[in-house]
């Protein structure tokens, strides 16, 4: 297992050794010991299982606040997916910038993300499944989210045609308006 540190702090590839056989393949997803010499925390409490039928879907970005604020371990088991985060821990020498990174089920990459940042995704192929693993239990009332548009931000999506995005996910604030109501996430 390999953990690649990305250009932002907090925002870590995995890339786990694939063991492969005439059988199929076995790969490590998490190991505790290995994320502890990475300084990593890792007392998963809840695990979701995310299935979006169409291409060019895109969730988020969505955003908790401590106490609830939550560490992500984020793997593709079917399809692709473009994952992108946003620093919004307040003293971050980083707030503000983004990170992207692309999970597929053939490279079996998985993402580890630190509380403080925001969270969105767009699918790359249609039938994308995704574990996600939470070290903090989600409180919807202790969230918000931010524009997965937004102009200052200029994030490059991967969209080709019309996006597909619920209302509320198209309705958030922008990073202005975030940073102006919250300052940032206290972590």
């Amino acid at each position: 297992m390999e953990l690649v540190k990305k250009k932002i702090n907090g925002v870590f590839e995995i890339v786990p050794e694939s063991h492969e056989d005439f059988r199929g393949f076995l790969v490590r997803i998490w190991d505790n010991k290995i994320f502890k010499e990475f300084g990593l925390k890792a007392d998963w409490v809840q695990e979701s299982h995310s299935y979006t039928k169409k291409k060019n879907t895109i969730r988020g970005f969505h955003i908790q606040f401590p106490p609830h604020s939550e560490s992500k371990l984020i793997r593709a088991i079917r399809g692709e997916v473009m994952w992108v985060v946003v620093d919004l821990r307040k003293n971050s020498k980083t707030f503000g910038r983004w990170e992207s990174i692309t999970l597929t089920d053939k490279k079996r990459n998985i993402l580890y993300v630190e509380k403080g940042f925001a969270n969105g995704s767009i699918t790359l192929t249609d039938d994308v499944d995704l574990i996600i693993k939470s070290d903090n239990y989600f409180k919807q009332e202790n969230g918000c989210g931010l524009k997965w548009n937004d102009e200052d931000l200029n994030i490059k999506w991967n969209v080709s045609g019309k996006p597909i995005i619920q209302e509320r996910d198209d309705n958030y604030p922008s990073f202005k308006e975030f940073k102006k109501k919250y300052g940032g996430i206290n972590l």
